[in-house]
């Protein structure tokens, strides 16, 4: 049974509120939209039931802001009750754009700043909703997701402060580490994998690619992401390669230890187009040096495949790569902040996952299973038959 049919046979938990906030705003209005559009075409046989008065709506968001006074200080707002709503706050942490004065001087917003927005809000519910669910795309601090000697471990005590505050749910996008979620181990968390979004970009963009083990190959540019580069590899039945980064662990540059090279372990890419699969670019330059390696390698063309694209270090070294060749596209989503530099970037392409979060969302109000969310295996060898015919 698919996820729609379950949905027109149950009802939601509680009426749907989703606050987006203002980090978050493009994103929560296109989730919107298509739960609007779900709705209306969803035929439900249950709509004498009070819970389906506030079902079909021309709008689910809700208004909420954080102002802030001249010292910086600032308090969540609500612009509507959300007493007794099954309430879905979505936040960026990683949307630089915004700013605030303090005493007069402008300030960026930081990931610090967005989360305590976040809380703000939590706060000026008063626990007054039926349920809260958080839906933060890059999961707050969640790089620094382990100890090392003498370290905080800041992800963790995010997620212990949330759950403290009352969300029951917590719902990220390919987080750095999932084994996060063990600091809440009685609370929903759920880390969703773009991979069918990616597919579905990438084949739409490229056209005339080949899935096979003789024209493509999927490349890990490190040892953490190789359980990505595993799961790409054998839903394209392709074979994939991994780089692993030699540090040198005598020298601490920027609170790590600085990389000498770039190893690689792998078939020969000789002609073949290769795929390098990551959760994020941050500064890209670990990313652009494996790329150069694969072209130095005589790989046919390197198409780059990361979920945030963060880009801490501006545009214009990929810039350059493009030009000289060495990378072909860059497929990112929508789920952290994009200037109009990337968007408008003849090699970036932007995989859409507005739908794919109101599908969640739809489904969580209902309590329905996500089990065919969480893993989009079969949606993609559709994808592939349907691609190859």
């Amino acid at each position: 049974m698919t996820n729609i049919e379950l949905l027109e046979k149950t009802l939601p938990v509680a009426p749907l509120k989703i606050a987006a906030l203002e980090s978050c705003r493009e994103l929560g209005q296109k989730v919107d939209d298509y739960i609007v559009s779900f709705r209306k075409d969803t035929i439900n046989d249950l709509t004498s039931s009070a819970r389906y008065m506030n079902y079909q709506k021309d709008s689910y968001l809700t208004e909420c802001s954080c102002p802030r006074f001249g010292s910086g200080e600032a308090k969540g707002i609500l612009g509507e009750s959300i007493r007794g709503t099954d309430l879905y706050l979505m936040v960026d942490v990683c949307n630089y754009s915004l700013t605030y004065t303090v005493n007069g001087h402008l300030n960026h917003m930081s990931p610090d700043d967005h989360y305590q927005d976040l809380k703000r809000i939590i706060s000026a519910t008063n626990g007054k909703a039926h349920r809260l669910n958080v839906i933060m795309p890059f999961i707050y601090e969640g790089r620094q997701h382990k100890r090392t000697k003498r370290e905080s471990l800041d992800c963790a005590l995010a997620l212990e402060e949330l759950t403290e505050m009352g969300v029951s749910n917590i719902i990220t996008f390919d987080a750095h580490d999932p084994r996060v979620q063990n600091s809440i181990p009685l609370k929903g968390f759920d880390s969703f994998n773009p991979a069918y979004q990616f597919i579905k970009a990438l084949l739409k963009a490229e056209p005339d690619l080949k899935v096979d083990k003789d024209h493509l190959m999927i490349i890990s540019p490190d040892e953490g992401a190789m359980h990505r580069a595993v799961y790409f590899s054998n839903v394209l039945g392709v074979d994939m390669g991994m780089f692993y980064k030699r540090r040198d662990y005598s020298t601490i540059i920027n609170g790590k230890n600085p990389i000498v090279a770039h190893e690689f372990l792998g078939d020969d890419v000789t002609g073949k187009t290769v795929i390098i699969v990551d959760d994020m670019i941050s500064s890209g330059e670990s990313m652009l040096d494996v790329a150069k390696q694969l072209k130095d390698r005589h790989a046919d063309r390197v198409i780059v495949c990361t979920t945030f694209g963060l880009f801490t270090d501006g545009l214009e070294k990929f810039d350059e790569y493009y030009e000289k060749g060495y990378i072909s596209r860059v497929i990112t989503t929508n789920l952290t902040y994009l200037p109009e530099s990337v968007r408008n970037s003849p090699y970036f392409i932007i995989a859409d996952l507005s739908k794919f979060i109101a599908l969640i969302i739809d489904s969580m109000n209902h309590d329905v299973t996500i089990g065919k969310i969480l893993s989009p295996t079969e949606k993609i060898h559709a994808l592939l038959e349907k691609y190859n015919r």
